[in-house]
């Protein structure tokens, strides 16, 4: 009994600082939001299998320390260090005992898989499950040394974001405890844990992201930074742009630079048809012919489109911004100023509120993304009327107009 309670001893303290090698081996990419978080919660518990005749709990007395770093805004780790106080209620003979545990669990953010960001900015769910090492210490009746155990958990946490930093969590976790031969009242156990659940344990607490970035990745989806969408096979085609354009201007039908027939075929040769309609532009080298491309951005080429009432970039309009951010990059004397519309739905004034908030996004993406705030301006331009109902869509958007 001795040597077995040693060894898993021994693998408890593996397991631990196997976890936190493990955890600390990873490092925050260009994502921007904080890998890393606290989960501390505490609440109630109730002992899934039979317990001694005479004996029951008293339902309070639990809590957990999570350590997580997430990988990426779906899928992340978390080390779980849990402690349950069971003791006696009014109806039971005396006793009491601790439940240590220690375990190592997957996190999945369910939320972001099933795309909770279509429907609510604040209410969030995850999933975790994991394996670890436990000690069962009974004080009252006494029972001579600890009884080690291997606990399975699983379960699911419900969140609501109070700010980007902070949300509370209610979890709800079942814990099976493997190789439990004594109840928690200390005596003998009368089934095999194996096929029944020790534990469940429900908690009220916080998630506290920390980091440089303040923001909790559970939520990440809501601030969801420019895609490079299909860029390598984008750059291909705009690399030979300027070859295209010279030869466009030595035709023998065009006896000086006739730009309108040079967007014409620019258009045509390097952007495809799917990517007019949805807006699909990804980073593009602009060389030298800067006057150029500065004249295709100011006529309303390209432009950042949003959703009736809304103020987030559609998904399908963020390479737009990528755009303008590569072009930016790549001729840091130029400055922009961003105009949002909004569609002529709704009133004067609140149409000139949303015209700015879609202007002041775009206008905050571009500053995450490097570009110096110095070099850009921005305001609602209120609605947009040059456009008929049937149209509307093309009305809610942020322009562009390069100085």
């Amino acid at each position: 009994m001795k040597n077995q309670n040693k060894i898993k001893v021994e693998l408890m303290k593996k397991i631990c600082i196997v976890s936190l090698l493990f955890l600390a081996s990873f490092q925050a990419n260009s994502q921007n939001f904080d890998k890393w978080s606290v989960d501390l919660g505490g609440g109630i518990h109730q002992i899934g299998t039979p317990i001694s005749n005479g004996y029951s709990e008293n339902i309070f007395g639990q809590g957990n320390l999570g350590v997580r770093y997430m990988f990426n805004e779906r899928f992340g780790l978390r080390l779980d260090l849990g402690y349950n106080q069971f003791s006696a209620n009014e109806f039971s003979q005396p006793f009491t005992s601790n439940f240590y545990r220690v375990s190592l669990q997957g996190v999945v953010n369910m939320g972001n898989v099933l795309k909770f960001h279509t429907w609510t900015k604040r209410i969030n769910l995850l999933a975790h499950g994991g394996i670890g090492v436990g000690i069962v210490n009974v004080t009252d009746p006494v029972v001579s040394g600890n009884v080690f155990t291997l606990p399975l958990s699983v379960g699911i946490t419900p969140q609501f974001k109070i700010s980007d930093r902070i949300a509370v969590f209610a979890d709800f976790s079942s814990i099976i405890n493997f190789y439990q031969d004594i109840n928690f009242d200390g005596g003998a156990a009368t089934s095999s844990r194996e096929s029944n659940i020790s534990l469940f344990n429900t908690s009220i607490g916080l998630n506290i992201s920390f980091g440089r970035y303040r923001k909790l990745a559970d939520f990440y989806y809501e601030e969801k930074t420019p895609v490079e969408s299909e860029l390598d096979k984008i750059k291909k085609r705009l690399t030979t742009a300027e070859k295209e354009i010279a030869d466009l201007k030595t035709k023998e039908t065009i006896s000086s630079p006739n730009k309108d027939l040079i967007m014409t075929e620019l258009d045509a040769r390097y952007i495809k048809r799917d990517e007019v309609k949805e807006n699909k532009y990804a980073d593009v080298v602009s060389g030298g012919n800067v006057s150029f491309i500065k004249e295709l951005l100011n006529r309303g080429y390209i432009n950042v489109y949003f959703d009736v009432n809304k103020s987030e970039i559609q998904e399908g309009s963020l390479n737009s911004v990528n755009y303008l951010k590569q072009f930016l990059m790549d001729n840091p004397t130029i400055s922009a100023d961003l105009i949002g519309y909004a569609d002529e739905t709704g009133s004067a004034n609140r149409n000139k509120t949303l015209s700015q908030k879609r202007a002041k996004k775009v206008y905050d993406v571009l500053v995450a993304a490097g570009i110096n705030p110095s070099r850009l301006s921005y305001f609602g331009g209120g609605e947009d009327t040059s456009v008929g109902e049937s149209a509307r869509q093309f009305a809610r958007k942020v322009i562009f107009k390069l100085r």
